[in-house]
């Protein structure tokens, strides 16, 4: 007898973080697995973020951080966001998290009640439909496709709203697609909002150094948009501090004040350590992480040529993350080496047995025709992976 809660039953397990360890798994059992399916820098994390959180360590910062994040962290997070997003934000409005993934679980749990409406572009990022739900709200996926760069136009926005809709969620640069919405695109959405003030927006900001489009613009930035709009971003992707665990949002007072409140209650203040190590981040010129951005950039190019070989594969190219999330559905209803492949999982599962690549299934992005793979990962590793992909479909 099933003694669990009905939420954690209803829960869905990550499909990245699942197709992670089946690929681990697999790697332990001896075959030479290529995992693509984390969205992990490979590099490590800069020398002088480590000589912080040395320098912390002799501080002895030791004891209990502010549930909040410690002031001087806020205080940078403040100015980076002005620096890089023209955002003016108040140490007041910025509540510092284990990780982004907290900063959006607070934000659910604060803002949702049961039946609110959350609008989600698709392809999203995985744990954004799980999260919603596990805080009672109601995903509604607005689909997008290759052709349009996988993003969400301003008319498809205005259809999509109902009178349950409490909040849009959306990524830019996108995990998985990798689109980045420019100003003109974000500037036609903020019209469409202008006309539903009750509406509040999530803007994961997470990859938006990882960006080769040459701009990048905070929706927030956008007349009337601050006051309705939470801002998160992190330090893991751009900075490779995936394991520090550092999430941050700014958001208008009182919703920082309720994601305080949530956080107390739930895992306190976060690492300090860490946190100290992060005021060095969001210091940071962006030319101290420019090394990695151009490397991504250099992996995305050699990516989308050796995937624009692979018959059947229709791609955007993808301005920013490190991700390519081809339109595989011309493979549907087709038989492979005897299997047949039904759908993007059996795609993904296929990749998996008969090329040794781990990808991760369209799906689970609320995105049933793509896979979705990382190059996070050596340039090596990446046109050979590509060459078993293209000989087990060939």
């Amino acid at each position: 007898m099933n003694q669990l809660s009905d939420r954690i039953n209803n829960l869905s397990t990550s499909q990245t973080l699942a197709m992670a360890a089946k690929a681990r798994e697999l790697k332990a059992q001896g075959k030479d697995i290529i995992s693509l399916s984390l969205g992990e820098p490979d590099f490590n994390t800069p020398d002088f973020i480590k000589e912080a959180a040395k320098k912390a360590i002799d501080e002895n910062y030791s004891a209990y951080t502010p549930v909040d994040g410690y002031v001087e962290l806020k205080e940078a997070i403040c100015r980076k966001f002005k620096r890089d997003n023209g955002l003016d934000y108040t140490p007041s409005q910025i509540v510092v998290s284990t990780g982004a993934k907290q900063s959006l679980y607070n934000i659910a749990q604060v803002m949702l009640n049961d039946g609110d409406e959350v609008l989600l572009p698709a392809p999203y990022w995985v744990s954004y439909v799980e999260i919603v739900k596990l805080s009672g709200g109601v995903p509604v996926e607005v689909p997008t496709s290759v052709e349009t760069d996988f993003k969400m136009t301003a008319e498809q926005l205005e259809a999509a709203i109902t009178p349950k809709t409490k909040m849009m969620w959306f990524s830019s640069p996108c995990n998985p697609s990798g689109s980045v919405y420019s100003r003109e695109e974000l500037t036609a959405i903020a019209k469409v909002l202008e006309k539903y003030p009750n509406i509040y927006i999530v803007s994961d900001e997470i990859y938006e150094h990882i960006n080769y489009s040459g701009t990048f613009c905070s929706i927030g930035s956008i007349p009337g948009m601050l006051e309705r709009t939470i801002t998160v971003n992190g330090v893991a992707k751009a900075f490779a501090m995936t394991g520090w665990r550092i999430g941050y949002i700014g958001a208008p007072e009182f919703i920082a004040k309720a994601c305080t409140k949530i956080q107390g209650q739930v895992t306190s203040g976060a690492n300090s350590i860490a946190q100290r190590a992060t005021i060095a981040a969001v210091d940071a010129d962006s030319s101290a992480i420019k090394y990695m951005v151009d490397a991504f950039h250099r992996r995305r190019d050699l990516v989308i040529g050796l995937a624009q070989e692979i018959p059947g594969f229709k791609l955007n190219v993808p301005e920013g993350a490190f991700y390519v999330f081809p339109d595989v559905s011309y493979y549907f209803g087709k038989t492979l080496n005897g299997v047949e492949i039904k759908n993007a999982d059996d795609f993904s599962m296929y990749l998996l047995e008969h090329a040794n690549v781990a990808t991760v299934t369209g799906d689970a992005f609320g995105n049933p025709n793509c896979i979705r793979f990382s190059y996070a990962t050596s340039e090596e590793q990446l046109i050979e992976a590509l060459r078993r992909i293209k000989e087990a479909l060939a």
